[in-house]
């Protein structure tokens, strides 16, 4: 190899439902949302990203926005794939060289993915120029970011709700113990406002406006300790087909989203309860470590506490802990050769 060391890049992607991360150097070099906009007419990619998030819910019938990924799997092989080439193409310094350089890549993959979808991922990635391409789980990932010793004899709970799916795992001796993945994460709770604004106010919003609520006043509890300013939402009155505006609170959103959260609280108890007993003991003095998007939501720590009896802690940077995980384990592939899946 030696010689051509410097022809092969080193990258770590951490492939969302809601965002695509990517590592280079160390560095974050791409945070942005796993989307695309492609023109009908041609069936050519017009924008990857921040651009075509912000086409969404706006487009006329040539243009159609698509997110080629969900709950955490590919859904749409030819867009993902070219979605990530273009993501790797805006690395900065991938964008000086003269001709594209052959890729390390490590990517992180849900732990309930099935064979198929994980050669999806593969195949995506050896066609957008990577040579070693590796693959690693995510709760393995989000651990790894968030700090933990995984190679230890001792058990640590990880839960990262992401947006596609939520993965719940016991981790120990690099190795996961026992997992569950559950497909109620981000989205679900996007689509869980628009239900309630339909229902209870008559009031259709799009996507965009439903995670902007739930982003501003999503909460997981109905009493918060300091509550966040209630929000104007504008959308369709559903009755008379006007434009209108209502006035929604934190506590609304609670109602709205309790199903869902429910739905994750009953996978890790039952993760839980599969938990041998002496990793039970190490996660009892440990706690529970809580990474990806939707563990910033309002209240959902302090709920998980409540019907766990275990301390909750959240990652200091939920949203990145995945990819700073994946980051590491690139970094030190020879270390973590056991926990990478190649």
């Amino acid at each position: 190899m030696g010689f051509f060391d410097f022809l092969t890049e080193d990258i770590a992607i951490d492939l969302g439902t809601a965002n695509t991360l990517i590592i280079h150097n160390d560095k974050v070099v791409v945070d942005s949302p796993s989307i695309v906009a492609r023109d009908r007419r041609s069936n050519k990619i017009i924008a990857v990203g921040q651009e075509a998030a912000l086409m969404q819910g706006k487009t006329h019938e040539n243009i159609k926005t698509i997110r080629p990924l969900k709950d955490g799997v590919i859904a749409d092989f030819n867009a993902s794939e070219q979605m990530i080439s273009m993501f790797i193409k805006n690395i900065p310094t991938l964008k000086k060289r003269l001709f594209s350089p052959a890729l390390r890549m490590v990517i992180c993959i849900p732990s309930g993915i099935t064979e198929v979808e994980m050669r999806a991922v593969r195949e995506s990635a050896e066609r957008v120029n990577g040579k070693e391409v590796y693959l690693i789980h995510e709760p393995m990932a989000a651990a790894i970011g968030i700090g933990v010793n995984i190679m230890q004899p001792k058990g640590n709970m990880i839960i990262d709700i992401g947006g596609g799916t939520t993965e719940i795992a016991v981790i120990a001796l690099s190795g996961i113990v026992c997992d569950k993945s559950v497909k109620v994460a981000g989205d679900v709770f996007t689509n869980d406002i628009i239900y309630y604004m339909r229902t209870q106010h008559n009031l259709y919003v799009g996507e965009r406006t439903a995670e902007r609520v739930k982003i501003l006043i999503g909460s997981a509890l109905e009493e918060l300790e300091n509550p966040p300013e209630d929000m104007t939402v504008q959308g369709r009155d559903l009755l008379t087909g006007k434009p209108k505006e209502t006035v929604i609170s934190y506590r609304e959103i609670a109602k709205a989203l309790d199903k869902s959260i429910i739905r994750i609280e009953d996978s890790v108890m039952e993760t839980l309860s599969q938990t041998p007993p002496e990793l039970a003991a190490d996660i009892y003095n440990t706690g529970v470590y809580l990474a990806g998007g939707g563990s910033m939501l309002r209240g959902l720590d302090k709920r998980l506490s409540q019907k766990t009896d275990l301390p909750i802690f959240i990652a200091e940077d939920p949203l990145r802990a995945v990819v700073r995980g994946t980051g590491i384990a690139l970094k030190n592939i020879e270390q973590y050769k056991s926990v990478l899946v190649k």
